[in-house]
């Protein structure tokens, strides 16, 4: 290579930064996002609603309050509900459920029921469920009120 085709090329902009990083005051503009591809939209394109996760423990300390679940099912760890509960077998989007959505009131409802959501709401993290990640209870995790969505639809 020449000094001058050394030159030359060391004048150039990497690969990508051609396009323009931005323009004048007059050129940028803002857009009113008026639908989602989550949820009950009615677009020929949405992923469809999975199910709703959403615990209610009142004043109780959530992870002290199901480890006693677990201790009284004889259960050693949150990783032994996997194998009492299904739990779907692909990565789901998450997001937020609606506010005012209904949570299970977990001092009432069923042992069965409360440990079902706990084990999903641990795979979860704010934005997607996993299930091949471990099964993390914090008190923000399982507080969390989400709506799992299957994204199949919209990326197949």
């Amino acid at each position: 290579m020449s000094v001058t085709q050394i030159q030359a090329a060391s004048a150039r902009p990497p690969p990508g930064l051609w396009a323009n990083m931005g323009g004048p005051q007059s050129r940028q503009r803002s857009l009113r996002i008026t639908s989602t591809l989550l949820g009950g939209g009615a677009g020929p394109v949405r992923c469809a609603p999975v199910r709703t996760l959403a615990l209610d423990f009142g004043s109780e300390e959530p992870v002290g309050f199901l480890q006693r679940l677990l201790d009284q099912a004889a259960l050693q760890s949150p990783e032994a509900l996997r194998a009492l509960y299904p739990t779907p077998p692909g990565c789901l989007l998450a997001a937020p459920a609606p506010a005012g959505c209904a949570r299970l009131d977990a001092l009432a409802a069923l042992p069965a029921a409360v440990l079902e959501q706990a084990l999903l709401l641990g795979l979860c993290t704010s934005h997607v469920y996993d299930p091949t990640r471990p099964v993390l209870w914090t008190q923000r995790s399982l507080t969390r009120a989400l709506e799992l969505f299957d994204p199949e639809g919209f990326y197949a």
